[in-house]
C-alpha cells in the first residue's frame, strides 16, 4: 500500500480562495458623482443633451444593481456586457468634453473668457475622467470584479504593490475599487506610473491615454486661466 501523494498532501494544506466579492456602493457613488459632474459641465462641452448621458448611466447602472446586488460576485455573460457598456458611455463622454474644452481654448469660447467659468469647467472636465478612467481600470484588469471575487490571477495586468512585494504575504489579496480610483488619480497628477505598474499592454495603452488627456487639460486650463488673470 503507497502513502498519499506529497503533492496531494500539501495541496490539502493550500489555503482555498473563498470568493469574495467587492461592495457594490463604491463602484455606484463614482458613476453617480461622473453623471452630477456631467450636468454641471456647459452645454458645449456635453456629449449630446444635458440629460441624455447620465440617463443612459443611470439605466446601465440600475441594470446592473439589479442583476447583481450587494457584492459584485455574479459572473454572467449579459452583466458584463452592461458593464462595459457603462465605462464606455463614461469614457467617450470624458474624452468628449476634453476634446471640446481643448478645442474652445485654442479657438476660443464662452468659459475661457472668465478664469472662474473656465477653472470650474476644466476642473468638473479632469475629475470626469479621473472617475471614468478608475473605472475603466476596475472593470478589465483581470477579467472585471466579478471574476476577481472568484478568482487571482498569478500574472495581473496591473501589478499592485501587494503583487510585487512578497514580503506583504498577499498572495489572495483583490483589489478594490479605491485602488482603481487611486491609480486614476496618481496617473492623470503624475503623467506616469507611481506605485502601480502596467504589464498587459492594454494596460500601458490606456495608462499612456489618460496622461495625455490629463496633461491636455491641466497644462492648457491652467495656462489660459493664468493668461485671462494677467
Amino acid at each position: 500500500m503507497t502513502g498519499p501523494h506529497p503533492a496531494d498532501e500539501s495541496s490539502r494544506h493550500e489555503p482555498r480562495q473563498v470568493p469574495y466579492g467587492e461592495s457594490r456602493w463604491p463602484m455606484a457613488a463614482a458613476v453617480i458623482a461622473a453623471a452630477v459632474l456631467t450636468l454641471l459641465l456647459p452645454d458645449d462641452l456635453r456629449l449630446g443633451p444635458r440629460w441624455a448621458l447620465p440617463a443612459v448611466e443611470g439605466l446601465l447602472l440600475v441594470a446592473l444593481i439589479a442583476g447583481d446586488p450587494g457584492r459584485i460576485s455574479r459572473r454572467s455573460a449579459a452583466l458584463r456586457a452592461i458593464s462595459i457598456a457603462l465605462v464606455s458611455v463614461l469614457a467617450c463622454g470624458a474624452i468628449w468634453s476634453t476634446v471640446r474644452l481643448t478645442d474652445d481654448l485654442v479657438h476660443g469660447g464662452s468659459e475661457t473668457n472668465s478664469a472662474d467659468a473656465l477653472l470650474q469647467a476644466g476642473g468638473s472636465v479632469w475629475a470626469t475622467t479621473v472617475l471614468a478612467f478608475s473605472l475603466l481600470y476596475f472593470e478589465i484588469d483581470s477579467g472585471g470584479a466579478a471574476a476577481r471575487a472568484h478568482y487571482v490571477p498569478s500574472a495581473p495586468a496591473l501589478a499592485f504593490p501587494q503583487h510585487l512585494s512578497p514580503e506583504l504575504n498577499a498572495t489572495h489579496w483583490r483589489p478594490r475599487y479605491i485602488d482603481y480610483l487611486y491609480l486614476g488619480f496618481t496617473n492623470a497628477t503624475a503623467f506616469s506610473p507611481t506605485d502601480v505598474m502596467p504589464l498587459a499592454p492594454w494596460a500601458k495603452v490606456v495608462m499612456a491615454v489618460q496622461s495625455v488627456v490629463s496633461l491636455l487639460i491641466l497644462g492648457l486650463v491652467v495656462a489660459r486661466a493664468v493668461n485671462v488673470l494677467t
